[in-house]
């Protein structure tokens, strides 16, 4: 009960004030790695391991030790704080506004500005249409990152679950890229993150057909288009945003390092301002959703392994008992 108040109080710390404004820890994490990166970088998956290793393992340690024997008030403040800097959920959702806004406005130049807050796109490269359709993207994909991911590992796994994702998610963010630098010692990161996302996508895209308003639409973008996403995490939630919403996402994607032929996912025009309003709402209510799903989770899960465990029990004293009368006769 202690993760579960902590998860909450996060969560809500994370709505009221979004991320912390100076010395953010994730931040502080990605100089570190940086760091790291100068004295391991070897062009080959082995001094990738190495990095994930450093980094990763050290994050979960150092979650883990503190913990062993802390007061429940201590654990429940601790969970709380974790939770508030792991979460990316209510500044997300802020900047796709702020996009929106400058859009509508028609400041195209003040959108360009916005864009590098959520995702790695040149945006000299983007017009209005681009300009939402990289918004809407980013929000979909990161709202499974930001939100979901952080909040089920730390249901399943407490403070180093919640760290250790975020650790293993900003990772692949600074080393997961397919060019020449990272293909082989990014490739470490980009699987860690790929593996850790399997559940949390899934769920997002579950939720999203749950609250996004058009369920058919969701679970028809889901099933057909998903798959042809280069990633097998963002292809979920992206092609479920494109079916709730009626819009169609994907196609030619520029990057700083390149040039990406996106499948195109969903159905219907291109995304525009007011798309990227309602992407935003959407991405809201899957965050809450998933905090009531992990709150229900954390307290049904115990209590139904410990009526299996309880039913185990009796099962196997009903076997000894069997035995013994068997062995009397």
């Amino acid at each position: 009960m202690a993760t579960t108040a902590g998860l909450v109080l996060g969560f809500g710390l994370d709505e009221a004030f979004g991320d912390p404004r100076r010395g953010h820890p994730v931040a502080g994490f990605g100089r570190l790695t940086s760091a790291a990166e100068r004295r391991l970088y070897r062009d080959s998956r082995s001094a990738g391991v190495g990095l994930v290793g450093v980094m990763v393992g050290s994050t979960v340690l150092a979650a883990w030790w503190p913990g062993r024997r802390a007061s429940v008030p201590v654990r429940i403040v601790v969970t709380a704080a974790s939770t508030w800097v792991a979460l990316g959920g209510t500044s997300l959702c802020r900047v796709g506004d702020d996009v929106a806004g400058a859009l509508e406005r028609g400041d195209v130049e003040a959108a360009r500005a916005l864009i590098p807050s959520l995702c790695g796109r040149d945006p000299r490269s983007l017009d209005e249409a681009g300009l939402c359709r990289a918004a809407v993207e980013s929000l979909a994909e990161n709202t499974s990152d930001a939100t979901v991911g952080p909040l089920v590992w730390g249901a399943v796994a407490g403070v180093p679950g919640i760290l250790g994702y975020r650790a293993v998610n900003t990772l692949d963010a600074m080393v997961g890229y397919r060019n020449e630098r990272y293909r082989n010692f990014g490739w470490a990161a980009a699987r860690l993150d790929d593996v850790a996302n399997l559940v949390p996508a899934r769920l997002a895209g579950l939720l999203i057909v749950l609250v996004g308003g058009a369920p058919r639409r969701a679970v028809t973008a889901w099933r057909r288009d998903s798959g042809a996403h280069p990633s097998p995490n963002a292809g979920v939630v992206e092609a479920g945003f494109a079916g709730s919403l009626g819009v169609q996402l994907g196609g030619r994607t520029v990057y700083p390092h390149g040039v990406e032929l996106r499948p195109t996912l969903g159905e219907g025009r291109a995304p525009g301002p007011a798309d990227l309003r309602a992407a935003v709402d959407l991405s809201r209510r899957v965050q809450r959703a998933t905090l009531v799903a992990c709150v229900a989770g954390s307290v049904l899960w115990p209590a139904a392994v410990g009526a299996f465990r309880g039913g185990a029990f009796r099962s196997g004293a009903f076997r000894s008992w069997a035995v013994r009368r068997g062995a009397g006769r």
